[in-house]
């Protein structure tokens, strides 16, 4: 038997839960991996509320919690190429990452190098993947000026780090608890709240940004949308679809391939970026874990480690 933290019924809090359960088997194009650290996001607590994308099958429960995950393979299942038991892979996988194992697709898997360790490999499916999919959709030039709301969490970390090695200048909103964590990244710090854009036009370079990656959504996103003549292409968001399209920008277009986990695994190893995993909680504290990020107050990755 397997442990795995998983929820009931769609709900809050009160619906997690840990289970027993069998290893899943690997079907067709599927792998079994050992889980050795689970990354934690908004996404999996959003999930269990019940907030699905469009065209998602219907929700099986018990339902494990979690996005992306980094390991070792256990099995294999048919179909498979490149991939055999022993390696040590990363990525999204099928049935939930807060467990002891669980079935990674291959076409959404990758191998984990050595001069990663699992809990860095576990933060880059979503958080940093996001990032470096968002910014290749505003395709800036050096000397551009981005503004990045919620910098100090994990897609905003990585996005900063992903467009200072571009030569693309970057202002983020975070709270003044993270304003010196902000600086770090080589980013300009402004706080969120009330006259937020009057706010960004005084800290940003010549008064102006070329573009807008939002992580947080709401009255913040609305307010800095203003910033931009015309949000065609430069407006985007992973936090709230329908309010950009109202705005006429866009959400970030996901691709979602082992090639851009190969892509962004690289970059960590040489050094482009650092996934900033800043908080580690064993597997037993998962709901802990997935609270702290709930909360919104996380600087940085907050991950779970799972097994030896």
């Amino acid at each position: 038997m397997s442990k795995a933290y998983v929820f009931t019924r769609f709900g809050g809090p009160e619906v997690e839960t840990f289970v027993d359960q069998d290893p899943p088997e690997p079907g067709p194009g599927q792998l079994l991996v050992a889980v050795r650290a689970a990354g934690v996001n908004p996404v999996d607590w959003k999930l269990r509320a019940g907030k699905r994308r469009p065209g998602s099958p219907p929700a099986e429960f018990p339902e494990a919690l979690g996005s992306e995950v980094a390991g070792v393979i256990e099995a294999v299942g048919s179909d498979v190429v490149g991939f055999a038991v022993g390696d040590a892979v990363f990525g999204n996988p099928d049935t939930g990452g807060y467990a002891e194992y669980t079935l990674l697709p291959a076409s959404l898997a990758a191998h984990k190098p050595a001069g990663l360790s699992f809990a860095e490999a576990a933060a880059l499916p979503v958080a940093v993947a996001t990032a470096y999919d968002g910014l290749r959709q505003l395709d800036l030039p050096a000397g551009a000026t981005l503004l990045i709301t919620g910098v100090g969490g994990g897609v905003g970390v990585a996005a900063a780090q992903l467009a200072r090695h571009l030569g693309v200048r970057v202002v983020g909103t975070a709270s003044e608890g993270k304003k010196a964590f902000v600086e770090s990244l080589g980013a300009v710090h402004v706080p969120p709240g009330p006259a937020l854009a009057d706010r960004v036009r005084a800290a940003a370079p010549g008064g102006r940004v070329d573009a807008v990656f939002d992580l947080v959504g709401g009255e913040d996103l609305v307010a800095v949308a203003s910033l931009l003549p015309d949000p065609r292409g430069k407006l985007i968001t992973a936090a709230a679809k329908e309010t950009v399209a109202e705005l006429g920008g866009a959400a970030v277009a996901r691709a979602r391939t082992s090639e851009v986990l190969d892509a962004v695994a690289r970059l960590a190893v040489d050094g482009v970026l650092r996934p900033q995993v800043t908080a580690t909680y064993p597997l037993e504290r998962a709901g802990e874990a997935l609270r702290a990020v709930e909360g919104g107050h996380t600087r940085g990755k907050v991950v779970i480690e799972v097994g030896a």
